[in-house]
């Protein structure tokens, strides 16, 4: 087992921005391994912010972008339970860079729960169309139609699509990353994006 210095405990708090004591737990854990403590205490801190993920979130701020020539605009609402975290420049970022993201990929809902029943069932007559002009046998279209929704779901919930900056992580993920290291429930209440001649 390494030793479990001060220093490390120090670097491992920097390089995580978890306490000192849960810092000095993981080392611990770890056997003063820095990788693994590391790993451990990221573990812990999403399973700790989906456990967050219940609380009130009234404070927080609304993020923008404009995307240069001015013709393309997003404005989004993201929410926090404490002023302090909403001032923090990791939840300012954050508010930033999912503005961007629904410029670039013009989410039409926050998540697949917010899409309304009646869309659903327009997009799936689109793919029964698609399907019955096919040569598909008719007793696997309604595995192939929840198939293709599944996926649809993945283009139009901003939750559920590919983050712009890193299309590894999904804008949920992105969240709940978030929520481990700032310490509080965050959630998207509403967002707007603006294109000039668009309606």
């Amino acid at each position: 087992m390494a030793e479990i210095t001060t220093q490390l405990i120090k670097d491992l708090r920097e390089a995580t921005n978890a306490g000192v004591l849960d810092c000095k737990k993981a080392l611990t854990q770890a056997n003063g391994d820095f990788d693994e403590a590391v790993k451990y205490l990221r573990e812990k801190g999403l399973s700790t912010a989906v456990k967050k993920a219940d609380r009130e979130a009234n404070e927080g701020l609304i993020g923008t972008y404009i995307h240069p020539g001015s013709r393309v605009a997003s404005l989004v609402e993201i929410n926090c339970e404490t002023d302090f975290v909403a001032r923090t420049e990791k939840f300012q970022e954050l508010a930033r860079d999912l503005a961007m993201h629904i410029v670039a990929s013009r989410p039409e809902f926050i998540r697949r729960e917010d899409v309304p029943a009646a869309v659903i069932e327009k997009e799936k007559a689109i793919y029964r169309v698609q399907l019955a002009e096919s040569d598909r046998p008719e007793h696997m279209w309604e595995r192939i139609i929840e198939g293709k929704v599944d996926k649809w779901y993945g283009d139009v919930c901003l939750m559920e699509q590919p983050f712009i900056k890193n299309p590894d992580v999904t804008i949920k993920d992105l969240v709940v990353q978030s929520i481990a290291s700032l310490g509080e429930n965050i959630r998207i209440r509403r967002f707007s994006r603006l294109e000039v001649g668009g309606s």
